[in-house]
C-alpha cells in the first residue's frame, strides 16, 4: 500500500502570496486592540452594573484587583512562551509545543468557537444599543440586525485592510472611550455628598454575597487581554513586543476598571449600590451621569458607548482572522484560507470567513425573533468567555509542559518563575474560576439551574474540544505531514507551502 501526496485538485498558491506580514505595529498598536477588545465603555456601563446587581458583591472594585494579579501570573509564562514562540496561533500554537498536536488543534477549535461567539454576541448588543440610539433622537426604528449587518460589513472592510489602518480607527475610538469613563469618574468621585468610602475595597465587602457569580461577572471583563501573541507576526521585536503590550494592557484595564466600579458604587451610594445597580442595570452608568454632569454628557456618553462597541468588534474581528489564517497556513483548514493579500498584507480571506460567519449567525437570529440583548449577547459572550477561561487553563499547562521539554537544550530557558511557578500557579486559579463559571452559568445566562441552555452552551465548548482531537487525530493519519507543521507557526511557513497538501485535497491510493 502506497500513500500518494500529490495535489492535483489544488495546487498550492505561490509561495509569495503566503509571505510573513510586514511588521507595522509596536507596543503601543498591540495595546490598542487588547485594550479595544475588553471595552472599556462597554464594561463600565453593563459589566459593572450587572457585577453589583447580578451578585450582591460591594467588593467589585477589590476583584477586579484580584483578577488582574491572577492574569499577570498567567502573562508571566504566557509572555515567556510569546519570546520562543512568535507565529499568529496563540493558544493553539501554544497548546501544540506545550502538550501536543492533538490538544493543540483542539484548542484551536475551542478558540475559534469562542472568539467568534464574542464577536458574534457583542455585535448582537451593538445593533440593540444603536438602535435605541437612533430611534430615542430621532424617532426612526431600524431594525437591529440591519444595524449589526452595516456594521459587520464595516469591520470586514477594516480587517480586509492593513493592520496599521484598524490601529489608526481603536486609537481614536479608544481615545473617546477613556476620555469618557475619566470624566464619569470625576464627577462621581466629586459630587457625593456620603463622601468617598474604601469600603469596596476590603474582602469582607468582596466576600459578602455571590462570590462565584461576582468572579465570573469580573473575568468577562477581561476578555481579550490574551490576543497581543495573535499579531507577534505583524509587530516590529515580537519577542518583546508581545510580552510588554500584555503586562501594559493587564495592569491598565484592572486600575482602570477598578476605579470605574468604585466611582459608581460611590456615585450611587455606598449602602444602596447594588440595589440600584439591580434595578437600573445598564441604565445606571447613565443615570448617574444625568445627575451629575448633566443630559448632555449623558448623550455622548451613549454616543461613545456605540463606538466602544464597534472598537470591540474590529479587535475581535482582527483575532479571529488571523486564527483563522494561522490554521489554514498549517493545514489544519483549508490552506486557501492562510494566504495573505499581496497589497495589504492582511489575512484578508480569514476576515472575509468571519464577515460570513457572523452575517450568517445573526440572520438566524433575526429570523428566530430572538432577542439581542438577551439572547444573542448574554448567550454569546458568556459561552465565549467559558471557552477563553478553559484555554487559559490549557496555555498554563502547556507553559509547564514546553519548557520543562526546552531544558538542557542549547536555546537559554526562561526563569523558574516564568516557566514554572507563576504558570502553575495561574492555572490552579484559573481552573477554579473556571469551575466557579460552570456551576454558575445559569446566573450568568438569567435562566433557571433546570433550563436546558444551561448545560447546551457548555457542551458546545466540549463539544469543539471532541471535533478538534477527532480532527487532529484524522491528520495524524491521513496527512502525516501537515500534521507534523502543526503548531510550528511562521518558521515552517515556506517549507508548509511547497510541500504539503491541504487536507481536503489530497488523495489515498492504493
Amino acid at each position: 500500500m502506497a500513500v500518494d501526496h500529490h495535489d492535483s485538485a489544488s495546487p498550492a498558491p505561490p509561495l509569495s502570496s503566503r509571505a510573513v506580514p510586514e511588521r507595522r505595529i509596536g507596543v503601543t498598536g498591540i495595546v490598542f486592540f487588547v485594550v479595544a477588545a475588553s471595552a472599556p465603555l462597554t464594561v463600565a456601563a453593563g459589566g459593572v452594573p450587572q457585577s453589583l446587581g447580578v451578585s450582591g458583591v460591594l467588593g467589585i472594585p477589590l476583584l477586579y484587583l484580584l483578577t488582574a494579579a491572577v492574569l499577570a501570573l498567567f502573562s508571566a509564562g504566557y509572555a515567556a512562551m510569546s519570546r520562543h514562540i512568535t507565529g499568529a496561533g496563540a493558544f493553539y500554537a501554544y497548546a501544540a509545543q506545550g502538550l501536543g498536536r492533538v490538544p493543540g488543534v483542539a484548542a484551536a477549535f475551542v478558540a475559534l468557537l469562542a472568539y467568534n461567539a464574542v464577536q458574534i454576541g457583542i455585535a448582537g448588543l451593538f445593533g440593540a444599543t444603536t438602535a435605541e440610539f437612533i430611534d430615542d433622537r430621532t424617532g426612526v426604528s431600524i431594525p437591529w440586525w440591519v444595524l449589526v449587518l452595516a456594521c459587520t460589513a464595516v469591520v470586514g472592510a477594516l480587517g480586509y485592510r492593513r493592520v496599521d489602518l484598524g490601529v489608526k480607527v481603536l486609537a481614536v475610538l479608544l481615545v473617546l472611550e477613556f476620555g469618557t469613563v475619566l470624566v464619569f469618574d470625576t464627577g462621581q468621585f466629586s459630587h457625593t455628598s456620603e463622601g468617598v468610602s474604601a469600603t469596596p475595597l476590603t474582602w469582607g465587602a468582596a466576600t459578602d454575597g455571590a462570590l462565584g457569580v461576582a468572579l465570573c461577572c469580573v473575568f468577562a471583563a477581561y476578555m481579550g487581554f490574551e490576543s497581543a501573541a495573535l499579531y507577534s507576526e505583524e509587530c516590529r521585536d515580537p519577542r518583546r513586543t508581545v510580552a510588554r503590550a500584555t503586562y501594559i494592557a493587564v495592569g491598565l484595564i484592572g486600575v482602570f476598571y477598578a476605579a470605574t466600579a468604585w466611582a459608581m458604587i460611590t456615585g450611587a451610594g455606598t449602602g444602596r449600590a447594588t440595589e440600584v445597580a439591580a434595578e437600573e442595570g445598564p441604565r445606571m452608568m447613565f443615570t448617574l451621569a444625568d445627575s451629575t454632569l448633566g443630559t448632555v454628557f449623558s448623550d455622548f456618553a451613549q454616543l461613545f458607548l456605540v463606538t466602544s462597541l464597534l472598537a470591540a468588534l474590529l479587535s475581535f474581528h482582527n483575532a479571529v482572522a488571523r486564527y483563522v489564517r494561522s490554521l489554514g497556513r498549517e493545514g489544519v483548514l483549508p490552506r486557501g484560507l492562510g494566504v495573505l493579500h499581496l497589497r495589504h498584507g492582511s489575512p484578508h480571506r480569514g476576515s472575509l470567513a468571519q464577515t460570513a460567519v457572523t452575517a450568517v449567525v445573526i440572520g438566524v437570529f433575526a429570523l428566530a425573533g430572538r432577542d439581542p440583548v438577551m439572547d444573542v449577547f448574554t448567550w454569546l459572550t458568556n459561552l465565549g468567555a467559558l471557552g477563553v477561561i478553559l484555554l487559559l487553563c490549557t496555555t498554563s499547562a502547556a507553559v509547564i509542559g514546553y519548557f520543562g521539554r526546552l531544558r538542557g537544550r542549547a536555546e537559554p530557558p526562561e526563569r523558574l518563575w516564568n516557566r514554572l511557578v507563576a504558570p502553575a500557579l495561574s492555572g490552579v486559579a484559573l481552573a477554579v474560576i473556571f469551575w466557579l463559571a460552570l456551576t454558575n452559568f445559569s446566573a450568568q445566562l438569567g435562566v433557571s439551574p433546570g433550563n436546558p441552555l444551561r448545560w447546551i452552551l457548555p457542551g458546545l465548548v466540549l463539544g469543539a474540544a471532541v471535533a478538534g482531537v477527532a480532527w487532529g487525530m484524522w491528520l495524524r493519519w491521513a496527512w502525516p505531514e501537515t500534521y507534523a507543521g502543526i503548531g510550528t507557526g511562521a518558521a515552517s511557513t515556506a517549507s508548509a507551502t511547497a510541500t504539503t497538501p491541504a487536507p481536503g485535497a489530497s488523495r489515498r491510493s492504493t
